[in-house]
């Protein structure tokens, strides 16, 4: 994955949990200078630590839908 589709991919999930950057970081124990640098591009995030990331979203999106469904 080329540094302009890391960096949008980390916009567009932290976007898609609907957490401002500050919650995001905080969340995921991330310093915010560091997801800021990221989401400018000026850093590069480490391609292992974004599919982390993507699946625990995906897990906890999973977690939450099952939830609702059980009326919980």
């Amino acid at each position: 994955m080329d540094e302009k589709n890391v960096k949008d991919v980390i916009i567009e999930l932290r976007r898609s949990t609907g957490m401002n950057r500050k919650e995001f970081c905080n969340y995921f124990g991330i310093p915010y200078r560091t997801v800021t640098e990221w989401e400018l591009g000026n850093r590069k995030m480490p391609e292992y630590v974004l599919r982390m990331m993507e699946y625990q979203v995906r897990m906890e999106k999973l977690a939450k839908d099952k939830g609702e469904g059980n009326g919980k």
